[in-house]
């Protein structure tokens, strides 16, 4: 198989029969993929959902509304469903999915910064980049919805931005008395 993986390395046409193959590839990967119909309920998902998005980890999360599966802040602090809160109009993930779901237009690497609540009840603050697509499955149209936690980046970023800036104030004080 080895042979077979490397002659064929821009294609996994040959794996089309194995599923169990596409699991452990689907639940290895560090970014959570979602798998939506048009209603923003969950039809698939692999394990990064809980380690990303923790607030209802042992829960059945199958046909779960998108918002309500990741501890969406408005829909848990409004207790309205996922598209119902006064935020849903402006989400950047659900507005992405619905404009590649109803324009098939795909979304690739998107930034947002969302509140959400975890597991130990906790808000947490979480800087997400996601792309989305719609796809058809057994004459039905789905969205993928791929999601990547980038907080520790984003916040490594806003520290050296800061420390930076501090810096530049040290500098001027120094011109200033010299």
């Amino acid at each position: 198989m080895n042979n077979q993986i490397s002659l064929n390395n821009v294609s996994f046409d040959f794996l089309k029969g194995s599923t169990e193959f596409l699991n452990l590839v689907m639940n290895n990967i560090s970014s959570c993929v979602l798998m939506l119909d048009k209603h923003m309920q969950l039809q698939a998902f692999n394990e990064s959902l809980t380690t990303i998005f923790s607030s209802r980890q042992n829960e059945n999360l199958m046909y779960v509304r998108c918002g309500e599966a990741i501890g969406c802040a408005y829909n848990i602090e409004e207790m309205k469903e996922c598209g119902k809160t006064s935020h849903c109009e402006s989400c950047g993930l659900r507005e992405s999915a619905m404009i590649s779901y109803y324009q098939k237009i795909p979304v690739f690497k998107e930034k947002v910064a969302r509140e959400f609540y975890m597991k130990d009840g906790k808000k947490t603050l979480k800087y997400l980049q996601f792309s989305t697509r719609s796809f058809y499955f057994n004459k039905d149209r789905y969205i993928i919805m791929i999601v990547d936690d980038i907080s520790p980046l984003t916040q490594a970023r806003d520290a050296l931005k800061y420390k930076k800036q501090q810096i530049n104030k040290l500098k001027k004080q120094i011109r200033i008395v010299s």
